[in-house]
């Protein structure tokens, strides 16, 4: 009824703009020429396409009708359409939408879970590997972050940007090193050293017996895995049939897990971590409790490190570098290269035009801008962001942005806003914090991970039906297994009983699934970067 309605409220406008139009052209005198559109206001009409979205916010959502969509419009020359939702609710919606045929002309997604590779094969979205070399922010995406969007050969996504080196990774207090003579560990035996001195011997100088060695949080987090040697994440360890396994399941993490479970049994971690959540376990070490914690140069927290400073002035915290493998290996795990997927829809395969002008502004917002070129001196970060003085400030070198509820910026609206910089050092994340202590930390960690070699974790780059349905129901059964080891309910003799119970509840298919796609794709073993 609604089509009908809309159709029949055109007709009437219509019909009354031709009379209206005839009554006032009667009115002129004799050889006047009638009033008509100019030929120049129909073309720039017709070049004004309707560009609609879909999307997800975790928390605000930006209004409908902000001042940074029409700076969109404005500047690109559309009419843009952008529909947030919860991210609690956003799949349910977007299902119902795709299978309703009536798909926006852009689709954004977390990542390549189990519906985009289903969509993808029924022709839901667009492939774009013919648009890629036209855009330098495209360009930029390596080979091996592409595969993970790549379906029978088509790329189906642009992927927003996420550093690859810059995981997470192990630091620790150096001041305690020093008060108690110690060196920054180099291997799991000096580690364990390290946190057992930490929970006895009062690095603090205190007088009190109130500081421990490691934090950590429920489901073993952080594993502090000192390399891919170790990672539970990594596939990097091979099973008897010479197939890869993920490093939850392997021998490398079952002895970790006793060199865990020992440390336990002496009070060195966090005594309830099974029960903690993680800001809990972030206020164990950022208030001078725990000694080796986890960080990374990218999303620190300052209020955090400024607490710790607050508590003890001369805290000093530095990274501690991979431990050299069994294997001789030496090195992190890599991310996947990305977080973040921007998908068109298939319907746009007859308008080239529109497909261009999307990607034009998806690549504009990943635009990279040195530190330095963060204000509004450039015209182009200015814009993006709002204006100076209405969409954000510089505050101390930093750019404090308005609340994304207020929609002031183009940035609040863009299909991908994250700048794709040229390689993870030229963020210069480190020289965005103010916090003295967090700052030192930061470059220090750019500086290792720069000296470090990454393993491009494989599991990245392959899709698994099954381990996208059961992945999350296997894990928590592990990580339930395993905490019963480290708090010692259970004898690590178990491992063998728990692997193979884990395979028969869907681990062996997901083995099989990943080995036989790595073997489509052509990988042979590991590879560094």
């Amino acid at each position: 009824m609604k089509l009908k309605w809309k159709t029949s409220l055109t007709a009437i406008l219509a019909t009354v703009m031709v009379f209206t139009a005839a009554a006032c052209n009667s009115n002129k005198p004799n050889g006047e020429a009638k009033t008509t559109p100019s030929p120049s206001a129909k073309t720039e009409t017709a070049k004004k396409p309707t560009i609609t979205m879909i999307d997800f916010r975790y928390n605000a959502v930006p209004p409908t009708g902000g001042p940074g969509i029409q700076m969109i419009n404005e500047k690109f020359n559309v009419d843009f359409k952008p529909q947030y939702v919860v991210r609690s609710d956003y799949d349910q919606k977007l299902s119902a939408i795709v299978a309703s045929g009536d798909i926006p002309d852009i689709i954004v997604m977390e990542g390549p879970d189990s519906n985009f590779y289903k969509w993808a094969k029924q022709g839901a979205f667009l492939p774009i590997n013919e648009y890629f070399d036209s855009y330098e922010t495209l360009k930029l995406i390596p080979d091996n972050v592409r595969k993970a969007v790549t379906v029978d050969d088509k790329i189906f996504a642009v992927q927003k940007y996420l550093t690859e080196t810059y995981q997470l990774t192990p630091v620790i207090r150096k001041d305690w090193l020093d008060k108690l003579g110690l060196q920054v560990p180099q291997n799991y035996e000096e580690l364990k050293k390290v946190a057992l001195a930490f929970t006895k011997n009062d690095p603090d100088g205190n007088g009190k017996n109130d500081t421990y060695g490691i934090a950590m949080s429920q489901n073993i987090n952080p594993s502090y895995s000192m390399g891919a040697y170790w990672d539970l994440d990594a596939w990097y360890h091979k099973n008897k049939d010479g197939q890869l396994i993920p490093g939850m399941i392997s021998e490398a993490r079952k002895s970790h897990i006793q060199w865990l479970a020992d440390l336990y049994k002496e009070g060195a971690i966090t005594e309830d971590f099974a029960l903690m959540n993680w800001a809990q376990t972030n206020k164990e070490f950022y208030s001078g409790k725990a000694g080796i914690f986890i960080g990374t140069p990218r999303g620190m927290n300052p209020t955090f490190m400024q607490g710790l400073v607050d508590v003890n002035p001369k805290a000093n915290i530095v990274p501690i570098p991979a431990f050299k493998a069994p294997d001789d290996s030496q090195g992190f795990v890599s991310s996947p290269g990305y977080y973040g997927i921007v998908m068109l829809s298939s319907k746009l395969s007859s308008d080239p035009e529109k497909v261009k002008k999307i990607l034009e502004m998806i690549d504009y917002g990943r635009k990279f801008f040195p530190v330095e070129e963060r204000n509004a001196s450039n015209a182009d970060f200015d814009w993006l962001n709002g204006k100076e003085g209405q969409g954000y400030r510089i505050e101390n070198g930093s750019v404090i942005r308005e609340l994304e509820e207020k929609g002031l910026a183009p940035f609040n609206y863009l299909p991908d806003n994250r700048m794709w910089a040229p390689n993870d050092a030229a963020n210069g994340y480190s020289k965005e914090y103010s916090v003295p202590l967090l700052k030192d930390l930061a470059a220090s960690l750019e500086k290792m991970h720069a000296e470090t070699k990454h393993l491009i974790n494989p599991i990245n780059s392959v899709f698994s039906e099954t381990r996208a349905v059961k992945d999350t129901e296997l894990n928590k059964y592990l990580y339930t297994e395993q905490t019963k080891m480290i708090f010692g309910e259970k004898p690590v003799s178990d491992w063998d009983q728990m692997v193979k119970e884990w395979s028969d509840k869907g681990g062996a298919q997901i083995i099989k699934e990943v080995n036989d796609a790595l073997k489509e794709s052509g990988y042979t073993e590991a590879q560094w970067k």
